[in-house]
């Protein structure tokens, strides 16, 4: 079987994400919110997934690639003697003394040798495909209606040539601009070419205001690339993928809706835009936690819509074909209704640079001891409980080793931001839970064979557990901490750097893939207690799992390397740029050679 990987790249503007296929074709597009329906969705039904291609006659090639340090992506499509050019992007950039990110996906098409002939193929879908669309012809446009608000294609090409599928020949520059809701108004070419090249220069900015280390920089820019069109700016909210139901490994009923914001990921996210030096993202971030956290509610739950709203009820969509065939094709995530209880702790240490790193002024740490001493209540109310884990079993709970290291450490964060506002109350409990945790965490300590397992009692190791050195829970340079590793690296560590998150059974058998977050976070351990040159030979190994733009998806194959789950994954994002951050401190070369 050949190796598997993605042939989609990703435009967005942080209002919305599309997959762009090599093909040509949008595969995926969800329209007005990342958790929407799809407009279009081939990536889950090749009929029922509507289509946006731009094709020749005949057979042809295809290459893909971005723009330099932009979200701008070109595909480049030869046929024959013939070769034209396709731009897609998503406009971004400021006007108006704030940012312009509309509902709007720009083609734009050009000859680049020979004379193209190409046939324009334009079909959105809604509800998820279960609904057609009726089709309205204009002069310039194509209205397309029957969803909750209407789609305008408006374009230079003559509308009877796309409106009847007629192939026609390329001779000049043409642009399809897609909209929804709110329609081009300003004359079509001239605002087209403004947009691609404000959007351009925006994106470029962008990364010239980034802290980047020379570390494989270009992996890292276009990680940072990525996980900026993740956040849906209007909340701040980060989601874990664009898409639902790509099969974390063929057959395995492993598909999950992955559109919506994982609590429980906040300190990685965190950690890594404070890496690269973007506070806006940070701050937009902790906005959308703070109101979460203030809605009244007596618990977090793992994840939330984008709009901060916490109902995600799970679907089955029996109507799609899914992935490859894979079903089931599921909308909405039952994750949503479990015990997740290290997600205090995250948001404790995610909140935690407000306190210690002074380009926050006072003014940003409002309503401290009201907000700590939440945190605190919360942490002390389940840290004798029972829950979920990070990796979500949906049924049983243990004491996870992974959630009382994440009570510990936002115990340890609430102590120092305590001790900034001199409240000696909040320090003395601040004191008692971390203690508590330690407690816990050293439960799961098994003497004999000198590693920590992923619950109190439990033999099964787990790569969470890395995050024991990661954290500093264990002193990087102590026995205790080199030995752990020794003993997570010979049972979990597979070929090329990768990593299993376990390997004992869950809810759906035991894993067939393993996760490539895991083996970033191996890397860091790595890094972490001296072994240096080791991690720099295993992150070498893991970037070869990229797809054809450097995008990295959930899981890989250990046998054949083929990327699989949902993609692209921004936490995998996350773990290559902190990885390589540990590293390139290391080195003593954290920004240039």
């Amino acid at each position: 079987m050949d190796k598997h990987t993605y042939q989609t790249g990703i435009i967005g503007n942080c209002a919305y994400l599309a997959h762009v296929n090599k093909n040509t074709n949008i595969d995926w597009l969800c329209w007005p919110l990342f958790d929407s329906t799809f407009i279009f969705g081939q990536m889950l039904d090749k009929h029922e997934g509507g289509e946006f291609s731009i094709l020749p006659e005949f057979e042809f090639i295809s290459e893909q690639y971005y723009l330099e340090n932009t979200n701008v992506l070109i595909t480049e499509i030869s046929c024959g003697n013939d070769q034209y050019r396709i731009t897609d992007f998503a406009p971004r950039f400021r006007e108006h003394d704030r940012y312009y990110k509309p509902l709007m996906l720009i083609r734009q098409i050009e000859t680049l040798k020979g004379s193209p002939r190409i046939r324009v193929k334009c079909k959105p879908v809604t509800d998820y495909g279960a609904k057609q669309l009726t089709v309205n012809r204009g002069s310039n446009h194509i209205q397309f209606l029957g969803g909750d608000e209407s789609i305008r294609l408006t374009t230079n090409i003559p509308v009877s040539y796309i409106f009847d599928e007629h192939p026609f020949v390329l001779n000049e520059t043409k642009y399809l601009v897609l909209t929804y809701g709110q329609h081009l108004a300003a004359p079509l070419v001239s605002t087209a070419k403004r947009f691609l090249r404000e959007t351009t220069q925006y994106w470029r900015t962008w990364i010239k205001h980034s802290s980047i280390a020379a570390f494989y920089q270009q992996y890292v820019i276009r990680s940072a690339l990525t996980l900026k069109i993740h956040q849906f700016e209007d909340t701040g909210a980060i989601i874990a993928a664009s898409t639902t139901s790509l099969p974390e490994s063929p057959g395995s009923g492993r598909n999950w809706d992955y559109r919506y914001c994982w609590l429980r990921d906040t300190f990685y996210v965190i950690t890594a835009l404070n890496h690269i030096g973007h506070f806006e993202e940070m701050e937009k971030y902790f906005s959308y936690i703070t109101d979460i956290s203030f809605s009244g509610e007596d618990r977090y739950q793992p994840l939330y819509r984008i709009n901060g709203q916490k109902e995600i009820d799970e679907q089955i969509l029996d109507h799609l074909h899914g992935y490859m065939g894979n079903k089931p094709v599921r909308i909405g995530n039952q994750a949503s209704e479990h015990v997740q209880n290290d997600i205090y702790g995250q948001v404790l240490i995610s909140v935690l640079p407000l306190y210690t790193d002074h380009r926050f002024i006072d003014n940003e740490r409002k309503d401290s001891a009201k907000w700590i001493a939440y945190l605190l209540d919360k942490i002390e109310h389940t840290i004798d409980e029972k829950d979920a884990g990070i990796w979500e079993f949906r049924n049983f709970e243990n004491i996870h080793c992974y959630t009382n290291l994440f009570q510990w450490a936002g115990a340890s964060a609430a102590e120092k931001m305590s001790r900034t506002i001199n409240d000696e109350g909040l320090i003395a409990k601040a004191i008692s839970l971390k203690d508590r945790a330690a407690a816990h965490i050293e439960s799961c300590y098994d003497a004999e064979r000198k590693v920590y397992t992923n619950s109190a009692g439990s033999p099964n190791l787990d790569a969470s557990t890395l995050q024991l050195i990661v954290m500093n829970y264990l002193d990087p340079a102590s026995d205790r901490a080199k030995d752990h590793l020794l003993a997570l690296e010979s049972e979990l560590k597979g070929n090329n750097g990768l990593f299993y998150r376990y390997l004992y059974k869950d809810d759906f058998g035991k894993p067939k893939t393993t996760f490539l977050i895991c083996a970033f976070w191996y890397v860091e351990a790595l890094a972490a207690v001296g072994r240096i040159d080791d991690a720099i030979k295993e992150f070498e190994s893991l970037i070869q799992f990229c797809n054809h733009l450097k995008l990295f998806s959930e899981d890989v194959d250990e046998k054949d390397g083929s990327q699989w789950g949902n993609f692209p994954q921004a936490y995998s994002h996350v773990g290559l740029m902190n990885a390589a951050y540990r590293i390139a401190i290391k080195l003593d070369k954290p920004i240039f050679l």
